[in-house]
């Protein structure tokens, strides 16, 4: 179905992080911990869904040459709930993630996809592609968050219950929760799906390469397969038609 099919692109084939390299300002600025990318990631999905909705149903009737700034008025309107409502319900994790909530609204991510995807397809459609971009982009921020957090302090915490501890002799890495951590860990997980998505090409090509190579040349049931020959093409035909004429 066209609807998941868009909900499934956001999360593997076109993820934003490691497909598209959009968003990558809050992605290494926050996954210090693998629970700032979950908040994070829940803050994304809520504004993209959302927007995509109010903008798929608004874009028939919102005049083209002023469409960005009215989209940005959609964006900023659910960045600012989430904004608010972050304040009020979790004020720990409000100061954690800091400016990087309010910056939602030039997240290139959500304006990208208002323009590209919502503006022009139907409601359904696009709090598919709204709700699978979040989800891939939660994903991608908890990856990065959950490594960088296991081999900067040698634990990983979730809604402050520790799910996995390495132990007192870990050689805990510290600049794995620092910047240059998140560059390092942002570089080899981009290098490994890239990787991942080589190889998924090759072995596509190779299966259409045998699939051209292993095709009959002469389809069964015909008397050409029946006596174990190939099928002429047409121009053999008349060239041996033209030799017995003559």
């Amino acid at each position: 179905m066209p609807v998941l099919r868009d909900f499934w692109n956001g999360i593997i084939k076109e993820n934003p992080v490691f497909g598209l390299v959009l968003g990558l300002c809050p992605t290494l600025a926050v996954t210090t911990a693998m629970e700032n990318g979950l908040w994070m990631g829940l803050a994304v999905i809520f504004v993209l869904t959302c927007s995509n909705a109010i903008i798929s149903l608004l874009a028939p009737v919102i005049p083209s040459r002023v469409r960005i700034p009215c989209f940005i008025v959609v964006i900023a309107t659910f960045v600012t709930l989430v904004d608010m409502t972050m304040h009020a319900f979790i004020p720990a994790m409000y100061q954690i993630l800091g400016i990087f909530i309010p910056l939602i609204v030039v997240n290139c991510i959500i304006l990208g996809r208002a323009e590209a995807f919502a503006s022009r397809k139907p409601l359904l459609n696009s709090i598919a592609d709204g709700l699978g971009m979040g989800v891939g982009f939660t994903g991608a921020l908890m990856l990065i968050g959950g490594i960088r957090e296991v081999l900067g302090t040698g634990a990983l915490t979730l809604f402050g219950h520790r799910i996995l501890y390495l132990g007192p002799g870990y050689p805990a890495a510290l600049s794995f929760i620092l910047p240059p951590g998140a560059f390092l860990t942002m570089g080899l997980l981009l290098g490994a799906f890239n990787a991942l998505g080589s190889y998924r090409a090759s072995r596509a090509r190779s299966k259409r390469r045998a699939g051209l190579v292993d095709r009959p040349t002469a389809t069964a049931g015909t008397p050409a397969a029946a006596r174990g020959k190939s099928a002429p093409t047409p121009q053999k035909a008349a060239d041996t038609e033209g030799g017995g004429e003559a």
